[in-house]
């Protein structure tokens, strides 16, 4: 009987980073060290709300980068000064969790960020307060998925790791321990 399938990264929180995270804030209980709970990336499509294929494509790219169903988000209320209806889709989202979130966390750190013109280190300022870190990417063509003689518009898209970290220090260490390549 094979074994069940373990992302790298997931293998790699179970054996070092939780002993790490404990050693480092002394936890009493293995249930206080903080671990990624799930990643949401969105996209707003902005300019493309009037064509339906730059929507199209976008929501594709979107389920491609993520590897599972997108939800197209919708407006809620009709601006005539932006020409939106209401109802029209004006974006996508998609939560990842489990086994998704680390093979996604694992393509973010290794392969897409190093891509990123000009990249310097994630901002380590960019959490809520409550160990929460939220980023955005000018291109989503970074990924491996995306074919870019495909894409007729570059979107950006953010993406949002909410952790069970009580504070930011701990989350900034979890993350780092995933390997986020924080600015000094």
């Amino acid at each position: 009987m094979s074994k069940p399938y373990i992302p790298r990264l997931a293998a790699k929180y179970n054996d070092e980073i939780r002993a790490t995270m404990k050693e480092k804030f002394a936890y009493k209980n293995d249930m206080q060290i903080p671990k990624i709970e799930k990643i949401v990336l969105n996209m707003g499509l902005g300019e493309g709300v009037g064509d339906k294929k730059k929507v199209e494509a976008a929501i594709n790219d979107l389920e491609l980068i993520a590897g599972q169903k997108v939800i197209p988000t919708k407006a809620k209320k009709s601006i005539a000064g932006f020409k939106l209806r209401d109802g029209m889709v004006i974006g996508a989202k998609v939560t990842l969790r489990r086994d998704r979130m680390f093979e996604f966390v694992d393509r973010l750190v290794n392969i897409a960020l190093p891509r990123v013109r000009d990249f310097r280190g994630l901002n380590g300022k960019s959490f809520d307060g409550n160990g929460n870190y939220a980023m955005g990417l000018k291109e989503h063509i970074v990924f491996p998925e995306i074919d870019y003689d495909s894409v007729d518009s570059v979107l950006g898209m953010d993406i949002v790791v909410q952790t069970s970290a009580t504070t930011d220090e701990e989350a900034k260490v979890l993350l780092a321990e995933f390997g986020f390549p924080f600015r000094n």
